[in-house]
């Protein structure tokens, strides 16, 4: 992928690559990786691409900045437009969100999660925030005043027989992937997902849709051994779209199986916000900025972004920047140590807050009663029913999401920031044990948690703050930050406070108004109490030496957990080898000695459907079942999301640490 390019619409590159000869086709991926390296010349909104002598790909992007239209991409060999080049061109641009720009709203840096569909990025992780980085829900359930309800049943729905055929070819192409390998997943196999996608798309399945993006993302990632691509990420993704595809073919499929399409800003009203902390975001593809998360006066979350091209230079100023709000002079800094009374706000449907035209924003007064220099934002007001509430059960709202649920939804919540008082018990590595120190209970059941950074870049200074703060065990902190719900009892934190009451406890400048933004804020010796009062304090429970406990890297489930993603990796000639060899690892074994009598079954049968060929009446060997092997492929990854997302909750449980 080149991000120089424009993006592209999965319709347009898979109409591209089926226009090739099969001969053209068995060139495309090295034309691929040969064109992305080249320069691109930009002539005013054109993007021209010199791929020969007698060759050039001319891009002529839409109004909202993406190839939309087969038009838009002129080749001038005597080929075009079914040839090499166009095809090979296409497939280097980013593939773009079918919806990009039409959403009409002026928000700068429009997704800094990461959506290639406004930056060019990915959904990857650099080591910094990036796709978690705007998931502030608007009710969250930390606030007093709401909380998750259950949700009421929901009604089946009744399939159209669109929908049915493009549920069915989604499936289909993802099997074929999945039997392929990342290896193998090459630029035709993806053309054919993407073609199903669009498919999917005009029948009104957006999720699926969504699903099959995202994978064809996760393997051009792969492919390009992108930094920040990870094997589990597209492990998720894979099992996500079969698991929706699956589930549509079912008899009764629920609502949101089918998803909805990208929603635009929604009027939001006036709004009292207040800031609580800003972190920086640097994308794996050179795009860098700021989020700034604020809470309303009814505890609603919301987040200011500006995310634009400049990778870690620009996050590390960032900061600085101005809040494209309509304030005209409160920078992001200001605004997390400040407010905002907004009228007539735009809200999107994941709590940030858009740059319309009719958007006004003025800065509250003082910094507002509620961000003055004691603190006060951290200690009453909303915000102060953050850390009023026992760990564990924030936690545990976080992590419950049924196996169907949407994957985005799903992970907005699990991201949700999360509040609490602990006292830090000393280092471990590159991140720090800590202790809960619960509201009203006695400190010793409070949950043992790691506080591992929120980024590592050393333009920023996450990691200088954690070998600080590690210098002062006993230290009393007010933490806020996000969970980490693919680690044992691992909390991120994105700032941290003064707790109330004690000695013990940071000493920030006035002009930090009470709290300090770990990604922005360098901590000094000033900052912290001197050795003699921290040890005046109650001691902590534990000591240096204590880890947190970690059933999930205890337990034997890596031997299932290497066989679905050697399965995403290596094809499903990689998985049947087990089957050939006896299972001379024992990987059987060691599962039913652990206890997981389960997950060594659905290993079996994996392997087992990997190695089946069929029979003709002659004896020979016929072509292998891709739908059979992606039935035992998805029972197997389901088990084992399942499993590990319940020993990671296990571990935020206080009676699981013991003293």
């Amino acid at each position: 992928m080149n991000p120089e390019l424009p993006p592209a619409a999965p319709d347009v590159v898979a109409a591209a690559v089926e226009g090739l000869t099969t001969r053209l086709r068995k060139k495309l991926d090295a034309a691929i990786e040969s064109y992305a390296a080249l320069p691109v010349v930009v002539d005013g909104s054109v993007r021209r691409v010199r791929c020969g002598e007698d060759a050039e790909v001319a891009l002529a992007p839409g109004p909202s900045g993406a190839v939309t239209d087969a038009d838009h991409v002129v080749c001038s060999c005597l080929l075009a437009p079914r040839c090499l080049h166009r095809a090979a061109v296409l497939g280097a641009c980013p593939l773009a969100d079918p919806d990009a720009g039409t959403e009409g709203e002026g928000v700068v840096g429009a997704d800094p999660a990461g959506s290639e569909a406004a930056d060019g990025s990915t959904d990857g992780d650099s080591g910094t925030a990036t796709a978690d980085t705007t998931l502030g829900a608007a009710t969250p359930a930390d606030s007093a005043q709401s909380s998750h309800t259950e949700p009421e049943a929901e009604e089946a729905v009744t399939l159209t027989a669109a929908q049915r055929a493009a549920a069915s070819g989604l499936w289909s192409a993802a099997a074929a992937l999945l039997a392929a390998g990342v290896p193998a997943a090459g630029a035709v196999p993806q053309a054919e997902l993407l073609r199903a996608a669009h498919t999917a798309r005009l029948a009104g399945l957006h999720r699926a849709e969504a699903a099959a993006l995202r994978v064809v993302r996760g393997l051009r990632g792969a492919r390009a051994r992108q930094d920040g691509h990870r094997l589990a990420d597209l492990v998720a993704q894979l099992r996500e779209l079969l698991l929706t595809t699956a589930l549509l073919g079912s008899a009764a499929p629920g609502p949101a199986l089918i998803g909805t399409a990208r929603r635009a800003y929604l009027p939001g009203g006036s709004l009292r916000v207040h800031g609580v902390c800003s972190e920086p975001v640097i994308a794996a593809t050179g795009y860098g900025g700021v989020v700034t998360h604020v809470v309303s006066e009814d505890g609603r979350w919301f987040s200011v972004a500006d995310v634009r091209p400049g990778g870690a230079a620009r996050a590390q100023g960032a900061a600085t920047a101005t809040v494209a709000l309509g304030s005209g002079n409160l920078d992001h800094a200001q605004l997390s140590r400040g407010g905002l009374l907004i009228s007539g706000a735009t809200v999107s449907s994941d709590g940030r807050l858009g740059s319309g035209k009719g958007v006004r924003a003025t800065p509250l007064p003082g910094g507002s009663s509620a961000s003055g220099a004691d603190g006060g934002s951290w200690t009453s007001g909303p915000l102060a029913a953050l850390f009023a509430r026992p760990l564990a059960d924030a936690v545990a709202e976080r992590l419950a999401a049924a196996p169907d649920a949407d994957p985005e939804q799903a992970e907005q919540r699990a991201r949700e920031l999360i509040g609490c008082d602990v006292v830090l018990v000393g280092a471990a590595g590159d991140h720090l044990i800590a202790r809960e120190l619960p509201a009203g209970r006695p400190e010793g059941d409070g949950v043992v948690l790691r506080l591992a950074p929120a980024g590592d870049h050393p333009a920023l200074a996450h990691t200088a703050n954690f070998r600080r703060l590690a210098s002062r065990p006993g230290l009393r902190l007010r933490v806020v930050g996000r969970l980490d719900p693919d680690r044992a009892a691992t909390l991120r934190p994105l700032a941290v406070a003064p707790l109330p009451g004690t000695e013990a406890t940071l000493r920030l400048p006035g002009d930090w108004r009470g709290h300090a933004d770990l990604g922005y804020d360098r901590l000094e010796g000033a900052h912290l109490p001197s050795p003699e009062v921290v040890a005046a304090a109650e001691p902590a429970m534990g000591g240096p030496g204590q880890e947190v406990p970690d059933p999930l890297a205890q337990a034997p489930l890596w031997r299932l957990r290497r066989l679905v993603e050697t399965a995403v990796s290596g094809g499903r000639r990689a998985v049947a080898e087990p089957a050939r060899d006896g299972d001379l690892r024992g990987d059987g074994a060691a599962l039913r000695r652990g206890g997981f009598a389960a997950a060594a079954e659905l290993a079996a049968a994996l392997t087992a459907e990997a190695d089946r060929r069929t029979r003709d009446v002659f004896g020979r060997t016929g072509g292998a079942d891709p739908d059979g092997y992606a039935r035992s492929w998805l029972a197997a990854a389901v088990y084992l999301a399942g499993v590990e997302r319940a020993l990671v909750g296990a571990t935020w449980q206080p009676a699981a640490v013991g003293a």
